[in-house]
């Protein structure tokens, strides 16, 4: 799949779904402090799943209607190891049935909750 981890993501998250052959672009290597706008922008234009801690995302896209991206996994709990989110995600990508793009995806540590894009 084709990620773009936001700056808040742990590099140490960024790295495990690289060496499971995802593609990841990384806000903080690639591009550093660009605003949350044209980070939306830039994982719409490339076809990219959000991956973020940040709650305006949401607004981004259902509020102010800017473009969404391919789907966002939008993770609500404070990470316990810089690993911990990447290990959630790589199990939330085996769940069978599951559609992440389209998606805007709400994970906790015990519930996902999901809602189509515009």
């Amino acid at each position: 799949m084709r990620f773009l981890a936001n700056e808040n993501f742990p590099a140490a998250s960024v790295r495990l779904p690289r060496q499971s052959g995802h593609d990841v672009l990384y806000v903080i290597e690639d591009f550093p402090s660009l605003d949350d706008e044209v980070v939306l922008q830039r994982a719409h234009e490339e076809q990219r799943i959000l991956i973020t801690f940040d709650r305006d995302y949401g607004e981004l896209i259902f509020k102010r209607r800017l473009s969404a991206p391919s789907g966002v996994f939008f993770l609500r709990f404070d990470p316990d190891t810089p690993l911990e989110p990447a290990e959630i995600i790589m199990k939330l990508l085996q769940l069978p049935g599951m559609e992440w793009s389209g998606r805007f995806t709400v994970v906790t540590r015990d519930q996902i909750r999901q809602r189509c894009l515009p």
